[in-house]
């Protein structure tokens, strides 16, 4: 009797569903009345949320601490050198009279002032550009994602981040050449 009762109690809820759906497929409204009919949201989901809040970083604190620590220091060198080579490019400008030109067999007609200016100004925005990646890997230590490649997603290895703390590729992507010329 209980089975009877269960296989009743089916068909009476089959019965209640079956002319909302009708109704919802007359109206174009399936999907709406799909979520009102009650479906089960997806547990599967909730799991697999929990378990991204959970995982275990892929290093230490301290590692990670470490490599802020060698960052900065590299930041203050590279700024320090920038700005000596800019100090330098300035300096070469004001010792300059106006209409100087230097003649010899070296340079030929030129100014050798002006190509050792443009040389103090080309390591010096090197540099400046060495700045903006260690800026980036400590944005990366900051927002979790330091020490994946920033190409391919996948994981650099931990004696690369070691020897070149502001690395953001693997080495295999690096040595491939450009970004823009891979597919």
């Amino acid at each position: 009797m209980a089975a009877a009762k269960k296989a009743s109690t089916r068909k009476t809820a089959a019965k209640k569903k079956a002319p909302a759906r009708k109704r919802a497929a007359s109206s174009g409204k399936a999907k709406a009345a799909a979520k009102k009919a009650g479906t089960p949201k997806k547990a599967p989901a909730k799991k697999a949320a929990s378990r991204r809040k959970t995982a275990k970083p892929r290093f230490g604190e301290v590692f990670l601490e470490k490599q802020r620590q060698a960052l900065l220091a590299e930041r203050r060198r590279y700024t320090e050198h920038a700005e000596r080579y800019e100090a330098e490019a300035e300096q070469l400008v004001s010792e300059r009279e106006p209409g100087d030109v230097q003649f010899d067999e070296e340079s030929g007609e030129g100014d050798s002032i002006a190509v050792e200016r443009d040389r103090a100004l080309q390591i010096s925005a090197r540099e400046r550009e060495e700045i903006g990646e260690i800026d980036a890997a400590l944005a990366r230590i900051e927002d979790g994602t330091y020490g994946i490649c920033v190409v391919s997603g996948k994981p650099i290895p931990k004696e690369r981040l070691e020897a070149i703390p502001h690395a953001s590729m693997r080495v295999e992507v690096k040595s491939s050449g450009p970004a823009w010329r891979r597919p």
